[in-house]
């Protein structure tokens, strides 16, 4: 069981990540932006999983099925990443 100071802290948490993605917007970071928006919402949904989806406590079979799933995001991450970044640039 998961206690209610727990959940409190990782709200806090991801309210912090919150206005750290809204900083993170406003400031112009060229490629980096990119990077560090996928960064923190991967950090954002590891602690939603974790914590608020009780995965932290459940059994091993539900461990797999995460672990699939972040298996697939990878996939899919990868492919579109490989298709945006080799596509040629308009002349402007």
């Amino acid at each position: 069981m998961i206690s209610p100071k727990t959940y409190f802290a990782v709200w806090g948490i991801l309210m912090a990540l919150l206005l750290l993605t809204f900083g993170a917007a406003m400031l112009n970071l060229g490629p980096l932006s990119i990077v560090i928006a996928l960064t923190i919402a991967m950090t954002k949904m590891v602690l939603i999983i974790l914590y608020f989806m009780h995965v932290r406590v459940s059994s091993r079979l539900t461990w797999i099925f995460v672990g699939s799933g972040f298996v697939w995001f990878s996939i899919m991450l990868t492919l579109t990443l490989s298709d945006y970044l080799t596509r040629a640039r308009p002349l402007q």
